[in-house]
């Protein structure tokens, strides 16, 4: 993959509305063959950016190159018309008074193979035979599809999606989110979604970037974002992330409320440092026989599984993920063990651990004696 070219850059891009900035110096790049995705909360500035690379939006500063040609600087930008990008909408957009293979046909009306084009994108999106219906006589999933092979028949450079699954149910969101992905790169196809769900985000793309309030807080590999986080907004937001202070006894040793944890990296702080320690709830686990224990103040149950909202006696909550089969009561008292050898942490800011006025050999000390 290192040797694919580069499809997409973003070099210090800044864009907004009205003298409001919306997003700032945001730079990534895509290879060709890729899906990458944007992904934040609502607010945070993936359509904007969306829409400035289709040339929908103006930016204010920084550049937007496609296939090695700039598109958009603050001075100039290329008409959408002219960029080869193909959009699939949220809501689809597809036409109602025209059936499903003229939909897929519009943009290659003059072509001289668009029967053959449109035939085989409907093979590909698995609608070949629905080619006479129209939108109105479709499921959600199938409109999508229809959507998708439109955008494709072009043969475009990059392909943009805009929460494109957000209005379908969960069970066929998920399935043709993997689907999408798979024809995509059945075809390779270059693309860029826009979410706000990190599990559609890690179906479907290679590369993410975490926005928040239109800065980008990482691009990375979805394993990356979940294992490597470099800021604590991603750590927090990926995976149901949340944090308990502690205070760093050596570089890969950490002292909290639950006991020391250690992990398999190390960490430049000095000694003593008050850090916070990332923990998701699959990092909480059930131990009838630990002495660490805490009080279930919540639950939901999932399936295969049930997330715990668990109490200890400092007051802190915890989550965690038990199998279902497991059915603990509320209110009831359970033993629980740290299973993280990950560890990451982030410097604390402002306050410390409860031993932070200990001298440090103490601190050593009371680490060796509550181990986890």
């Amino acid at each position: 993959m290192a040797d694919h070219p580069i499809i997409l850059e973003l070099n210090e891009v800044s864009c907004g509305y009205a003298g409001h900035q919306v997003v700032s110096g945001l730079s990534v790049h895509l290879r060709a063959g890729d899906i990458g995705c944007l992904l934040g909360p609502s607010g945070c500035g993936k359509t904007t950016t969306l829409r400035a690379i289709a040339g929908f939006e103006p930016i204010t500063s920084g550049e937007i190159v496609l296939a090695g040609e700039v598109m958009s600087t603050a001075q100039r930008r290329t008409p959408p018309e002219q960029r080869r990008i193909g959009m699939v909408f949220q809501d689809y957009a597809l036409f109602p008074h025209l059936t499903v293979q003229d939909n897929v046909a519009f943009g290659i009306n003059r072509h001289p193979d668009r029967k053959r084009i449109v035939g085989e994108l409907l093979e590909l999106v698995k609608l070949n035979h629905l080619g006479r219906r129209y939108p109105h006589e479709l499921s959600g999933g199938q409109q999508q599809r229809v959507a998708l092979a439109r955008a494709l028949a072009p043969d475009p450079k990059l392909l943009l999606m805009d929460e494109p699954f957000s209005n379908l149910d969960g069970e066929l969101r998920r399935r043709l989110s993997s689907e999408v992905r798979d024809i995509l790169k059945q075809r390779g196809i270059s693309a860029m979604l826009v979410t706000h769900d990190q599990n559609e985000a890690f179906a479907v793309c290679d590369h993410v970037g975490v926005l928040k309030e239109g800065k980008l807080q990482q691009w990375d590999s979805p394993y990356n974002l979940y294992h490597e986080p470099v800021t604590p907004f991603v750590a927090s937001f990926i995976g149901q992330g949340y944090f308990i202070r502690g205070q760093l006894l050596t570089p890969d040793t950490v002292q909290t409320e639950l006991g020391v944890i250690r992990g398999n990296r190390a960490y430049q702080l000095p000694a003593g440092s008050a850090v916070d320690v990332l923990l998701r709830p699959d990092d909480i686990v059930g131990h009838e026989e630990s002495a660490l224990q805490a009080t279930v103040v919540g639950k939901t149950f999932l399936g295969a599984a049930t997330l715990y909202r668990l109490q200890l006696s400092t007051g802190s909550v915890l989550e965690s993920i038990f199998p279902s089969h497991a059915d603990h009561a509320m209110g009831a008292r359970i033993g629980i063990r740290i299973a993280a050898d990950h560890l990451v942490v982030f410097a604390a800011q402002g306050s410390v651990n409860v031993h932070a006025q200990l001298p440090l050999e103490q601190v050593l000390d009371a680490g060796a004696s509550s181990s986890v």
